[in-house]
């Protein structure tokens, strides 16, 4: 490069540095062609609370059997109020899981409880409570808190399912099944190599069906003829017994049935 152009290219760079320079028009500070690193007022950003839960959750243990929602709620009311309450329970039967969560509106309350509650003794079980940190409370926790189990009674459903009323073709396959689990049960015996006669097992004489109150005045009936009829030293047993050895003969004529298809 020679000199010429060395010259030129200096004046050039001095009239682009002095083009950039901030040049005062009319008073004011004109505007350069580039925006400042710096920049002007941002907008300014809402500050979010952090939002502080109230209350304090408790984690309870070991709870005895006859202890549930309503005699905690009558206990531990007396620390402070009680905003949820609820026992782990199973789905079918509606008992206890021994295990719940308990939420009052103070967490200080909620402190104190644990604290004094903790491995209290109470029927024979040691209470386990403890405070639950915030960040580990979900909302599942409380699923089904105010929901109240109606267990079904399945001693009282069986019962009505074996004393309900059979009809003649029900007891022939009942008595059907009994048949076949005894012949099952002399193969077994047989093939393990035992040398056992099972007693025999006779099948018995189905009885006219009748409904549940012809039995009843049926049996009403009997015990009348019996407390009749039966002769000095016998017992209302004893009677029953000889009637069923075959002295039915006056039973017939005050029934008016025949014994015969009875029995």
């Amino acid at each position: 490069m020679g000199a010429k152009a060395k010259k030129s290219l200096k004046k050039k760079m001095s009239k682009i540095s002095s083009s950039s320079s901030t040049q005062l028009v009319n008073g004011k500070q004109a505007a350069a062609d580039f925006l400042p690193l710096e920049g002007g007022p941002a907008r300014k950003l809402p500050q979010l609370k952090e939002l502080k839960n109230k209350s304090g959750v408790l984690y309870m243990g070991r709870i005895p059997h006859g202890f549930y929602e309503e005699e905690m709620k009558a206990y531990f009311s007396q620390f402070g109020t009680i905003k949820r309450l609820r026992i782990a329970r199973n789905k079918k039967t509606g008992k206890s899981k021994h295990f719940g969560f308990m939420e009052f509106e103070d967490p200080e309350v909620a402190e104190v409880v644990a604290e004094c509650m903790h491995n209290y003794l109470l029927f024979e079980h040691l209470l386990q409570i403890y405070v639950i940190p915030q960040e580990h409370v979900h909302p599942k926790l409380w699923k089904g808190f105010n929901y109240r189990y109606n267990p079904v009674d399945r001693l009282q459903t069986e019962r009505k399912r074996q004393n309900k009323e059979r009809t003649l073709d029900e007891h022939r396959r009942l008595v059907g099944r009994i048949m076949k689990r005894d012949q099952k049960r002399r193969k077994t015996i047989e093939a393990a190599g035992l040398d056992y006669e099972c007693p025999e097992f006779r099948k018995p004489a189905f009885a006219p069906y009748m409904s549940s109150v012809d039995a009843h005045s049926h049996f009403l009936l009997l015990g009348v003829f019996v407390n009749e009829k039966r002769k000095k030293g016998r017992t209302v047993m004893q009677e029953y017994i000889a009637i069923s050895n075959g002295e039915s003969s006056c039973l017939e004529k005050f029934l008016n049935v025949d014994m015969e298809a009875c029995t």
